[in-house]
């Protein structure tokens, strides 16, 4: 399993309201999260007007299928509005995750019912 996440630095140069601010953003992360199976959510600079940080998760099975889901978001996200919201940051982090049920060492049983459990190896 893979985890990635996306870190987006905002500039709205038109906004001059969080109000204003919000509706954007509102409408930005409506069309993510209908376009695209990901969690996003304003994680900063929620009271500045014209500036404001997205965080974006994706879940995958396959690490160039998470790089391109994230990579589609944030080309999306700068797109939208025709330039109302600029993409001035980017960073984005993938690592695998290893839940340790995969090698064979304890049942689904076992692993329900086992406290606390220590991942072999």
């Amino acid at each position: 399993m893979f985890v990635g996440v996306l870190r987006l630095v905002l500039f709205l140069p038109a906004s001059g309201s969080l109000k204003s601010k919000r509706h954007l953003l509102r409408s930005a992360i409506d069309r993510v999260r209908a376009r695209f199976n990901v969690s996003i959510a304003e994680v900063a600079e929620n009271d500045l007007w014209q500036k404001s940080v997205l965080g974006v998760t994706a879940v995958g099975n396959d690490h160039a299928f998470v790089n391109e889901t994230l990579d589609k978001v944030a080309g999306l996200v700068a797109s939208m509005h025709g330039g109302q919201i600029r993409v001035t940051g980017r960073d984005l982090v993938i690592e695998p995750w290893d839940d340790g049920l995969g090698e064979g060492t304890r049942t689904l049983a076992e692993a329900e019912g086992a406290l606390p459990w220590e991942p072999p190896g």
